[in-house]
């Protein structure tokens, strides 16, 4: 096999583990583990408010904030459908990402989004520079299509 094709293997196996690391961060609600391997100025689009989080800083609050949400115990979190497409320095992913746990406020959270997350390679070692999260919308109501599942 050639040199090239075990590299973007190789890439493709490191990025895997990064986002295997990721779900289960947020299986374990540890948001330090969950930004381990986002660049210092990584921009986040989010599916609520606001348009954007611009650095680790802001994406780590944010983190904190999303998994205090969720009642200790058992959260159900998966990427699904992953796709990688890695070069030498760069690379980007999507997935499907689904999320089931009980809510502090009572209430049950059992739903999918779409996420697309860009990488690049420093100093050996794969970071998220942004990463997109979204759900589609119903375009007669205006209102987030939160019940669709793949």
């Amino acid at each position: 096999m050639a040199a090239e094709t075990l590299l973007a293997i190789d890439n493709e196996l490191q990025i895997q583990q990064l986002m295997d690391n990721l779900a289960e961060a947020v299986r374990t609600k540890d948001a330090e583990r969950l930004i381990a391997n986002y660049a210092p100025d990584v921009v986040a689009f989010d599916v609520i408010n606001p348009l954007q989080y611009v650095g680790a800083d802001e994406v780590k609050a944010r983190a904190e904030q999303w998994l205090a949400t969720f009642e200790d115990g058992l959260v159900g979190y998966e990427i699904s459908d992953l796709r990688i497409t890695a070069g030498d320095d760069t690379a980007f992913c999507h997935s499907l990402n689904h999320i089931y746990a009980m809510r502090t406020d009572g209430n049950k959270i059992d739903m999918w989004w779409r996420a697309t997350v860009c990488l690049s390679k420093t100093s050996g070692d794969w970071l998220i520079t942004h990463i997109h999260s979204s759900v589609p919308f119903d375009m007669e109501t205006g209102k987030a299509s939160l019940d669709l599942q793949p």
